[in-house]
């Protein structure tokens, strides 16, 4: 489940924009445009899962589909393979090695700036408030600008987000989501498509023959 519920930081990009960014409007200004453009979105992603109160870091890989509209499905290959997939009305959170499938439905928070997150980086400034990680000094030593985005509504799972963002095409390159307890998801993507017309059918699951069907909890 928190895997589901802070996809908000799984998003990357290769869109083009006309013109460079120098202050901070401008660079939000470039990533509304981006992302108001998207419908779809597919991308190889790696994953480090930190839970502060342990001081563990769990890593985690796979592929991810987003489509505005809440529909997710996420296919963890590692560190076991696992499918969360969501319609934007339904949820399944399919575990092979469990041999069932867990069914709900979708969690309140896809209708909001987490699971409408496509949509909500078209609209930066009225989903969150922003501004650079260091206005001092914007960008890493890689030349991505560094965003601190604040939720105006935080979710327990979504407290802050980070941004590295490429300043060209702005792709989202790097995606760090911090939740009520300091806990930290960070998550790298690559291979990314966008609007590549993944279709509908990507998004609901039919649990194989012999699967036991749990309710979401």
């Amino acid at each position: 489940m928190r895997a589901v519920l802070v996809l908000v930081a799984c998003l990357a990009l290769d869109a083009p924009v006309a013109a460079a960014a120098e202050t901070l409007d401008d660079v939000v200004r470039s990533l509304e445009t981006v992302y108001a453009r998207m419908l779809d979105l597919r991308a190889d992603f790696s994953q480090q899962a930190f839970n502060k109160s342990l001081d563990q870091t769990i890593p985690a890989r796979g592929t991810v589909y987003l489509k505005r509209g809440g529909k997710l499905r996420w296919e963890y290959t590692e560190p076991t393979p696992q499918q969360i997939v969501s319609d934007g009305k339904k949820l399944w959170v399919y575990t092979p090695a469990l041999n069932q499938v867990n069914v709900g439905d979708a969690p309140a928070a896809l209708a909001g700036p987490a699971g409408s997150f496509l949509a909500g980086l078209g609209r930066l400034r009225e989903q969150f408030s922003v501004r650079f990680l260091n206005p001092a000094v914007p960008r890493d030593a890689e030349g991505n600008w560094l965003l601190d985005l604040t939720p105006k509504q935080p979710l327990p799972t979504l407290a802050r987000l980070i941004l590295a963002v490429e300043p060209r095409g702005f792709e989202v390159r790097k995606a760090v989501v911090y939740d009520q307890f300091e806990n930290t998801v960070t998550m790298r993507f690559t291979r990314v498509a966008v609007n590549s017309g993944v279709p509908d059918t990507t998004f609901t699951f039919v649990p194989p023959a012999g699967v036991a069907t749990v309710p979401l909890r």
